[in-house]
């Protein structure tokens, strides 16, 4: 199912060697030879940089420095930053007192790094997270996990080959909730699982993903103006610098999923988690449009998806950026009804979840186990964002599955970019999970 680390290795050469030729910082090009990492002990100081200081890269890089001053003191430091934009190195290296660079691979051949957060554009998730791990690195990996199917594929190969510790950053998974609803499913509190349900709902004036844009920055600008376009490019297609698709990459196909690697992850990753097994699609169809926001964006401000998996149950999503209501979050099943969400917010803190047996169907051992009344199971409330941070670093000295390792957010990742490739190509797909790729006829058992 995975790729040998051969084609790998090629994948993630061939990637460097692209941004050699692109970039006018380039240096050496990405070896084959993997690098060894430091053994970080209980009492070690974890040294961490941050590629990709943008808003949400600095907002991480923030909670990794304040876990370390107000959970868990000396537990790490960033000691360093890099981004394509100089006016964000800048800053970056002023807020955290440590060296800078446009190269991310200068960041990687720094033999003081332990590990890196990668919180570029989509696009380039997947060819920095394995360049890393090849030097040696462990990965904090902002959602999604990557662009495309086949980075899935190759992020899991990597993972598995190097030994690294990857976190993908959906701090979301690190919620009780999803822990005490895949319990609650294993006891049999819903019987046979059906359905799944989940939404994800924004509204604004301005439209989602329209950020401030910088106009005097660009390839042409000096001193902190200065954007190296040709590096942000990376392996997609090649044009004139566009400072909507710099600064709002998220409403562009070349760099995003739009909703559904922005927003759905947060919701398929922790379906994952609370089916007690996390599963490949077998078929996805998605649909939506550009109903209000008639701007530059080719990425749908309303969308929808419906996944069916290989052991009868299916997953509907339901998203507009437009609207701000949500529907409950929750599993179906024929002897229960769990819902996680109540409120519908899947990042949004709960005090319970509720089983809501289904009284005149159940058996007689269901109920005199459960009963018929709903059933209020109580969540411990966290900072998901810590834990999630304390879990990797935790993870980087034992060694363990992190909460959301690279194989359980791969399942994520696949049926959202699906959903994203039916949508685009109206029609539905199916999933050759023998194979590791999408297709357009249901494979042969």
């Amino acid at each position: 199912m995975i790729q040998d680390k051969t084609n790998r290795r090629q994948f993630v050469a061939g990637t460097a060697a692209m941004t050699l030729a692109s970039s006018a910082m380039a240096k050496a090009s990405h070896t084959n030879k993997m690098s060894p990492a430091r053994v970080i002990g209980a009492n070690d100081k974890i040294n961490v940089a941050v590629i990709g200081t943008g808003g949400r890269g600095s907002y991480v890089a923030d909670r990794f420095d304040k876990y370390a001053e107000k959970v868990k003191p000396g537990a790490c430091q960033i000691v360093g930053v890099c981004d394509v934009y100089q006016k964000r190195v800048t800053a970056a290296k002023e807020r955290f007192k440590c060296m800078g660079t446009l190269d991310y691979r200068e960041i990687l051949d720094n033999k003081d790094v332990d590990a890196v957060i990668v919180a570029t554009p989509d696009h380039w998730h997947a060819p920095i997270a394995l360049a890393a791990m090849d030097k040696g690195k462990d990965v904090y990996l902002e959602k999604p996990m990557c662009h495309t199917i086949d980075e899935v594929k190759q992020l899991i190969a990597t993972a598995r080959e190097t030994g690294r510790i990857v976190q993908v950053g959906s701090q979301t998974t690190s919620g009780d909730q999803w822990w005490k609803a895949r319990k609650a499913i294993a006891d049999g509190m819903i019987g046979k699982m059906l359905m799944s349900q989940g939404s994800y709902h924004r509204n604004s004036n301005e439209g989602e993903w329209n950020w401030k844009i910088d106009p005097s920055a660009g390839p042409d600008g000096k001193g902190d103006d200065y954007i190296d376009w040709k590096m942000w490019l990376g392996k997609a297609q090649k044009r004139s610098f566009d400072a909507d698709r710099f600064f709002r990459f998220r409403k562009y196909w070349d760099y995003s999923g739009g909703i559904a690697t922005d927003l759905f992850f947060h919701v398929m990753a922790p379906m994952n988690i609370c089916w007690g097994e996390a599963q490949y699609p077998t078929r996805v169809a998605g649909s939506g449009g550009i109903y209000q926001f008639k701007d530059e964006r080719e990425v749908p401000d309303t969308f929808h998806f419906v996944a069916e998996y290989a052991k009868g149950f299916s997953v509907v999503l339901t998203s507009c950026m437009a609207n701000s209501q949500h529907i409950p979050g929750l599993i179906r099943g024929h002897e229960g009804s769990l819902i996680m969400v109540e409120h519908g917010r899947f990042e949004s803190s709960t005090q319970y979840i509720t089983v809501k047996p289904e009284g005149r169907v159940v058996n007689a051992e269901y109920k005199a186990k459960y009963g018929v009344e709903p059933i209020k199971i109580d969540v411990e409330d966290k900072d998901t964002m810590f834990t999630h941070i304390g879990n990797f670093l935790e993870c980087m000295r034992t060694r363990q599955k992190p909460t959301l390792d690279v194989e359980t957010a791969g399942h994520a990742q696949v049926v959202i970019t699906m959903a994203v490739q039916s949508y685009r190509q109206g029609k539905v797909l199916y999933f050759d999970e023998k194979n590791f790729k999408v297709v357009d006829k249901a494979p042969k058992a």
